[in-house]
């Protein structure tokens, strides 16, 4: 018998009470990882891991880190939010402005602005979730990754960015899923090192008050934010549909 298979205590690992180890949370985030692995990513299953994460203290070590930008602290200070903006007003901004490029990115795919699952802000971490849900498609915008291809590379774009847990994890998995399905990953591997590169050199987005500047020209927020890449959308998509 292998020596996986042959754990003298089946009710503990290192001495952990299992109890204590696979609580609801973990169980349904473990749940959530797997089906993720099995069938591919989706809103649904990437949420079920979020408390699972906060449960073992990975939120209140990616509020520490971004805490430690004094611009970024200063919005956790202020607990910063903005109340959805009207987007029939937004499209009628200029349309070199990011209140335009926004309402159309959302209107032409016919999102909604409140599509994560609300939660009250009661301390650092929930506000936390929630400025970064609420800004989840103006960072989509400012960084012109508007479709499948982007969504990878703002996945890793974050990450970089924040130290994302949840990301972290819906990589791996959604990373598993290819290798299960035999597909080529190395497009993917790809876009996620672009996306995390261009997270690295850009300034904080988790900093900015997008909503005060909705007529602010987009390239002017590129320019400030240090984000100059050049997307090739038909070498992307050749790419994708080689795998």
């Amino acid at each position: 018998m292998s020596k996986l298979h042959s754990i003298s205590q089946p009710d503990s690992i290192l001495g952990t009470d299992m109890n204590q180890l696979f609580t609801p949370e973990v169980i349904r985030g473990l749940q959530g990882f797997l089906s993720i692995v099995n069938n591919g990513i989706n809103l649904k299953d990437g949420y079920a891991m979020s408390p699972a994460l906060a449960q073992q203290g990975l939120y209140a070590a990616e509020v520490k880190y971004l805490k430690s930008n004094p611009e970024i602290a200063q919005l956790f200070e202020e607990r910063y939010l903005a109340p959805n903006p009207d987007l029939d007003k937004l499209a009628k901004l200029p349309k070199d402005s990011l209140g335009f490029a926004y309402a159309s990115y959302l209107l032409s795919n016919n999102y909604v602005q409140d599509f994560y699952p609300p939660m009250e802000v009661v301390d650092d971490e929930s506000y936390y979730y929630m400025r970064i849900q609420q800004t989840h498609d103006i960072w989509h915008t400012v960084n012109g990754w508007l479709d499948s291809i982007g969504g990878i590379k703002l996945a890793a774009f974050q990450l970089a960015q924040t130290r994302s847990s949840l990301l972290t994890l819906a990589i791996t998995s959604t990373t598993l899923n290819a290798i299960k399905m035999n597909q080529d990953i190395n497009p993917m591997v790809a876009f996620l090192q672009e996306g995390y590169n261009v997270g690295l050199k850009a300034k904080p987005f988790l900093a900015q008050k997008w909503e005060e500047a909705w007529e602010k020209p987009l390239a002017e927020w590129r320019a400030e934010l240090n984000i100059t890449h050049v997307r090739n959308v038909r070498t992307e998509e050749a790419s994708l549909a080689a795998v």
